[in-house]
């Protein structure tokens, strides 16, 4: 079934990046659908932390008050997956296809853990990877690192009892240099499970831990950016201006989707400067429109998102 109805933008992604951008479009006065598959990234963690008036509230509690907001201003909610997004914008969802005349995509991304007993059992409890969301409600107490002398290093902000579980991995003498003075003891051999009391050891020694950190492989669901033909980072990301405009015309992107280190309220803040930018190519493009019906001799070198921003991609 083909929507008669054709939203000025249609967003993938109903987490903060998506919502946000839902709110100031919507305040706009921008017909807005928002698809959300509900699936947070962050759905295992017991509070969303950094974000300014809303610190230590549980992630659903600000996801069920941002789609009452944006609700309030008209935006239409569709609960489910994007299966694909044709040249136009047509974007499938169930038996529906949405009409579009800009697309914004805040999908996220997925957290590829190490692959050891315990980890994805504990995650978002007693296995975290940013200190920053997570390492004040664990301060001062005894904290492990998996495999990673940066986050080592840097957990040791939070506490001054703080082990680095190498888990074979090669440590070199410089390394272990700067471990040692910042105060971070390194533990050698194989790690065989991560559990709520400490980390368990191939040789079976088992040092107790309060919370262990690990650092995931961030991996972007950039899928439908991708079918769409959008250019990519050397790193593998996809590349977007500094209002998310991507390189497809009337395509953006904001969020963890294309900036894997954009916390809750970061990626807010991405949402809603990518949703001015799009309502300012929205209003561009009506002028223009306008000013052609009006004197039809007039020509003009638009194209969707050339106004979007100066910057480049």
């Amino acid at each position: 079934m083909t929507d008669s109805k054709v939203f000025d933008v249609v967003i993938v992604g109903g987490g903060p990046a998506g919502l946000n951008a839902a709110l100031v479009l919507g305040r706009a006065r921008r017909t807005v659908a928002v698809v959300d598959a509900g699936e947070p990234r962050n759905a295992p963690a017991t509070a969303a932390h950094g974000f300014l008036t809303r610190d230590g509230a549980p992630p659903a509690d600000l996801l069920a008050i941002g789609r009452a907001e944006v609700a309030g201003y008209g935006v239409e909610l569709i609960d489910g997956a994007v299966t694909s997004v044709a040249p136009g914008f047509r974007v499938r969802v169930g038996d529906r296809d949405l009409r579009a005349r800009r697309l914004l995509v805040t999908t996220g991304l997925v957290d590829e853990l190490p692959d050891l007993p315990g980890v994805r059992e504990g995650w978002g409890r007693y296995v975290a990877h940013c200190p920053y969301c997570h390492g004040y409600e664990v301060r001062d107490q005894a904290l492990g690192v998996l495999a990673n002398v940066h986050l080592a290093l840097l957990i040791r902000q939070w506490s001054a009892d703080v082990v680095l579980f190498a888990n074979e991995m090669p440590v070199p003498a410089d390394d272990r240099r700067r471990l040692a003075a910042r105060g971070v003891d390194v533990v050698d051999g194989r790690v065989a499970a991560v559990g709520p009391r400490g980390v368990s050891l191939a040789d079976g020694r088992v040092v107790e831990r309060a919370a262990v950190f690990v650092g995931p492989r961030f991996v972007g669901r950039s899928g439908l950016l991708l079918d769409l033909g959008c250019a990519q980072t050397p790193e593998g990301w996809v590349a977007v201006d500094a209002v998310g405009l991507t390189s497809v015309p009337g395509v953006y992107a904001a969020g963890n989707v294309v900036d894997p280190f954009a916390q809750v309220v970061t990626a807010a803040g991405a949402g809603a400067r990518a949703a001015i930018a799009i309502n300012n190519d929205l209003v561009t493009e009506e002028v223009e429109r306008a000013t052609v019906e009006r004197w039809p001799t007039t020509s003009t070198s638009w194209s969707p998102g050339r106004t979007a921003s100066s910057g480049s991609r």
